[in-house]
């Protein structure tokens, strides 16, 4: 079980670098500390970088953890993924380990010799140790589970810490000399921040039993009892080194307090005040009446019985690159015919004579012997999802016609539509029965983002059957040769503590409604879900899916049952499977082609596709006479000047002349703005063809998505940028890169091979704007990923700050969000960002989109304003259902967690903290978890709200979001040369940035939209 970190690097990490990095040399902590994040080796076509540095002071931590050594001369601390030790009486801090790690949570072995971690080197937590001056690290724990919080017993011969390798987190037992592990707990609710008694006879842990969640504790015979519950969540309990008290962390009510309660029973006590921000991690104690814990981004030192307070001052030193690379070229001026790429839903009808997808806002039907498709439907609505019937007479398919994505079902002979369910909300991926006599759907659960019924109805009767509910995120639904059971894709969490976890298999009874996962194999999560598969074969024999990005079919019986290994069929990326009706062909997408397999002989056809597009570039010269305008560089106005638009592009802005030739726009009396940016939103096609026009009714001409099915973004970019459907431009990714763990169905699941290679191939064939990663991926694969998206060209963002902005990521989305830590390196409990992180951001360079309006700025304007909804774009876009439905969001948020309003002004002073000092902040929203367009308008106001000028806010949303976009030279200002996106708004938002709803027209790429055709439903 224990090994020491060299051997387990030329083992498991030498094979992952030779499967992953086949042109980077390994940059993990195998590598002295001296030399880690060192140069990354002869990648091909690498650029040469600029690289200037900049050194950084950090004197504050955001949720540090501490440990004292047995000898009280030596502290050890966590800080942004690196340990550190200092001496106790504070100082210069030492790093024990390298940046690349995501090492956390220290604590002393009791000879102080070393130091025992948790880490996240190989993409797993584990647990570590090393020595007090540094060195080598050793790994104690291995494998596919995260192992977390260790805690050492008294003589050192045996180690606890929480694990989820029993399907929940029980706390386990380690013997260092044996290797032996023992579980000691196995509710089926999580257990974890185990800690040995001062004598090693009992053992105390944080449980979430629904019977009495708390802090229990177990004896030396196993024997559990219950020692103190609590309203609030619980943290991180530490026996008194002498007495049978215990000191524990407790969040309740908005406040972070750390209490002492007696273990016999009698006093509870609350040693912090009620005003600090203690972090949710062990103190360590000093003497039977000192202790060391963390709070407030300090390490504090307290005595029982006296409320006085004294911190021990540490610095840490870091060095900071700004790499700087040639950005990828737009050809925003572009006449040239270009080739659809975004080719979605594609479904091969059961005789393989035809393929049926969605492109440019239609539905289409390639037939063989033809590489032109024929278009089968032509209209200012949305066909997505389209359906084979088992005998090729009928497709199925959603369409937005009646406002809600419906179900529609087309006649192939006749050309006839019948709507078979006009739905309350949202309905995708239907699929037929094999009989035909009935279509498995999705239907969206309105009061909870992602969440959905899978439901079937029987055609004849239109009588509809819930199948399984809730559902987060599935595929589409496959069934049985004899309709008695349908197959998806779905999410399995390793625990409840986490979110995350594998896609598998999800068989469902159509009869009984009893449900089963499968997986072909153990840990591994399939391909992102969503039409990936599983698809059962028309024979009922065979399952096809992708994995590993790439196809696969595996034998099942007609329960769905597995009845050997999984078969791969490609080497290259192949997505969106579809069978023949004969069950011995597959046509997939691989890439940006559609191809058709043969599984007798493994032989592979393409399927050409001549489908074609331009991009919409006006003609003529347009003057907008403004009596204001805000050029996103200036505070002042430029007044009574004319803009001079010739075609896509502002020619010139000068003062005003009557009599210029071309069409006059009078806004004399208005203000002209930039078209806003929004630089954090994840869309789909089933939002319908008001997607585009509530992005421009908003002012809103530019939008960042960064992470999404690739064909369905495409098919929007290439839809909007067309003039096929109204809509801003789009600049984005695909989907977003994820670890050996995933959580939304769009994630990509990397581990050690060669996925990421045709991911990355991917995203330069698709032309991806930008890359994102996510929060299961280890910092060594996003490094490759960084280099890689600098070779093409484009900036690259992830949830992380530090080692990130080390070596190279340009951005990171959120204050604070979804966390593999189960807390934030970048906000507290009580939204506080302390020292660390705003000068790691402002020093860096690094963009932050904070999304303020998710994380509280939102709820707090409805609660706040009684006119917030009170704007010509809500009553147009949205349903007073919609006010409710952030009513009891909010309701349930504050419910969950009392400090989610109270303490939203703390973000709110980080954000203005880190403009004030020069920052790179730009708004976004995360959309549509909180609803698109409104929340972006929020964002702006909960900025301002917060002290931020209306100024600092319109230049981030236009000139900060296009620095960021990587495409300043084009957008985010008006000045002669630029892309011809303004917005004519009544009103003076400089003074009320309130006013900037107050939109009269948009300008787009130099067509001009006014406010009452956007607002206007599509006929």
């Amino acid at each position: 079980m224990m090994n020491k970190f060299n051997a387990y690097s030329f083992n498991v990490l030498n094979s992952f670098s030779k499967k992953y990095f086949k042109t980077i040399p390994l940059i993990l902590s195998v590598l002295p500390l001296n030399t880690a994040l060192a140069d990354t080796g002869n990648i091909a076509s690498k650029p040469t970088f600029a690289v200037d540095s900049v050194k950084v002071k950090l004197t504050e931590g955001t949720n540090i953890a501490l440990t004292l050594s047995p000898d009280k001369k030596t502290i050890v601390m966590d800080l942004q993924g690196t340990i550190y030790s200092i001496p106790f009486s504070g100082g210069q801090a030492k790093p024990l380990t390298d940046p690349m790690g995501d090492c956390r949570q220290p604590v002393f072995s009791p000879d102080g010799s070393k130091i025992a971690f948790q880490a996240f080197w190989d993409g797993n937590f584990h647990i570590y140790t090393v020595g007090l001056n540094g060195g080598t690290p050793v790994q104690i724990t291995s494998g596919v589970f995260d192992d977390r919080e260790p805690s050492y017993s008294p003589d050192g011969k045996k180690m606890v810490f929480s694990s989820d390798r029993s399907g929940n987190y029980d706390v386990w037992e380690l013997d260092l000399a044996s290797g032996e592990l023992t579980q000691l707990t196995k509710d089926a609710a999580n257990d974890f921040f185990p800690s040995y008694s001062a004598d090693g006879s009992q053992i105390a842990y944080v449980s979430e039993r629904t019977s009495g969640p708390g802090i229990y504790i177990m004896d030396a015979k196993g024997k559990e009892k219950l020692f103190l519950t609590s309203k609030g969540k619980l943290s991180s309990p530490v026996w008194h080194p002498k007495e049978q008290n215990i000191i524990f962390n407790n969040f309740d009510q908005g406040k972070s307090l750390l209490d002492i309660a007696k273990v016999d029973g009698g006093d509870w006590e609350t040693l912090s005040e009620n005003t600090e921000d203690v972090f949710p991690f062990k103190v360590a104690w000093i003497s039977e009446t000192e202790y060391l814990y963390t709070s407030d981004g300090l390490i504090k030192k307290r005595k029982l019985g006296d409320k006085s307070v004294s911190t021990i001052p540490f610095e840490v030193g870091m060095t900071l690159s700004h790499d700087k690379y040639k950005l990828k070229v737009h050809d925003f001026n572009s006449v040239a015919t270009n080739k659809v790429m975004g080719i979605r839903g594609p479904v091969v009808s059961p005789d393989g004579n035809s393929v049926a997808f969605t492109a440019l806002g239609d539905m289409w039907l390639l037939k063989k012997g033809s590489d032109k498709p024929v278009q089968l439907t032509n209209d200012s609505f949305i066909e997505i999802d389209p359906a084979w019937s088992a005998d090729g007479k009928q497709l199925a398919y959603v369409c937005d016609r009646k406002g809600n994505m419906d179900l529609y079902v087309r006649d192939m002979a006749t050309g006839n539509e019948k709507l078979v369910l006009n739905a309350t909300d949202n309905i995708t991926f239907p699929a037929f029965s094999a009989d035909g006599s009935k279509i498995a759907y999705y239907q969206k659960d309105p009061a909870a983002f992602g969440r959905y019924f899978l439901k079937m109805v029987e055609l004849s009767s239109n009588k509809e059957t819930v199948l399984y509910a809730p559902l987060f995120d599935g595929s589409q639904p496959s069934w049985s040769a004899d309709g008695k059971f349908v197959v998806i894709s779905a999410l399995q969490p390793f625990s409840s503590r986490y979110r995350e976890g594998v896609s598998k298999f999800l068989v469902i009874s159509t009869v009984d409604k009893t449900f089963k996962f499968i997986t072909p194999i153990n840990e591994k999560t399939l391909s992102t879900r969503g039409k990936n598969g599983p698809y059962w074969s028309p024979d009922g024999t065979k399952f096809a899916f992708s994995m590993d990005g790439v196809l696969w079919t595996v034998a099942v019986d007609k329960e769905g049952n597995l009845l050997n290994a999984p078969r791969r069929l490609t080497n290259e990326l192949a997505e969106n499977p579809s069978w023949t009706g004969d069950s011995k062909s597959i046509v997939y997408m691989a890439t940006d082609v559609i191809k058709k397999i043969s599984l007798a002989d493994g032989s592979v056809i393409t399927l050409p596709i001549d489908l074609t597009y331009k991009i919409k570039q006006p003609t003529g010269q347009v003057v907008v006479h403004a009596g204001k305008l805000f050029n996103g560089r200036s505070k002042e106005y430029l007044t009574n000047v004319d803009v001079i638009i010739a075609g896509n592009r502002i020619q010139k802005i000068e003062p005003h002349k009557a009599g210029r030739a071309g069409k006059l726009i009078d806004a004399s009396k208005q203000t002209v703005i930039p078209g806003l940016i929004e630089m954090h939103t994840h869309q789909t096609a089933a939002a319908g063809e008001q997607l585009g026009r509530l992005w421009l009714g908003y002012g809103i001409t530019t939008i960042r998505e960064p992470g999404g099915d690739p064909y369905d973004v495409i098919e929007r970019k290439e839809s909007w940028a067309s003039g096929r459907r109204a809509g801003p431009r789009n600049f984005y990714t695909g989907g977003i890169l994820d670890g050996s763990r995933i959580y939304y169905g769009m994630n990509v699941g990397n581990v050690a091979g060669a996925q990421l290679d045709l991911e990355l191939e991917k995203a330069k064939r698709l032309g991806y704007d930008m890359m994102k990663t996510y929060v299961r991926m280890p910092d060594a694969m996003q490094q490759r990923v960084t280099v890689f998206a600098h070779n093409l060209g484009i900036p690259v963002s992830s949830h992380e700050i530090y080692p990130a902005m080390k070596y190279g990521v340009d951005a990171v989305e959120h204050m604070g969000a979804t966390s593999r830590r189960g807390y934030s390196p970048k906000l507290s409990a009580l939204n506080n960002s302390y020292q660390d992180v705003v000068e790691l951001l402002v020093k860096s360079g690094m963009n932050i989109t904070p999304t303020a309006s998710l994380q509280g700025g939102l709820p707090m304007l409805v609660q706040k304003d009684p006119d917030f909804f009170a704007n010509k774009q809500f009553k147009a876009f949205y349903s007073e259902d919609a006010i409710g439905e952030l009513k009891n969001m909010t309701s349930l948020r504050i419910k969950n967690n009392p400090a989610f309003l109270s303490s939203f002004g703390n973000i709110q002073k980080t954000v203005k903290a880190m403009i004030d000092q020069g920052g790179h902040v730009t708004p976004g929203t995360d959309s549509p978890i909180i609803q698109p367009g409104l929340s972006y308008h929020a964002e702006l106001q909960s900025w301002v709200d917060g002290g931020i000028s209306p100024f600092e806010t319109l230049r981030s949303a236009t000139l900060f979001s296009a620095e960021a976009l990587g495409v300043s030279k084009d957008l985010g200002t008006l000045e002669t040369g630029k892309l011809a996106d303004l917005v004519i708004i009544d009103g003076d938002p400089l003074k009320n940035i309130k006013d900037v709803l107050n939109v009269n027209t948009v300008i787009r790429n130099g067509e001009i939209f006014l406010i009452d055709r956007l607002l206007k439903k599509a006929d």
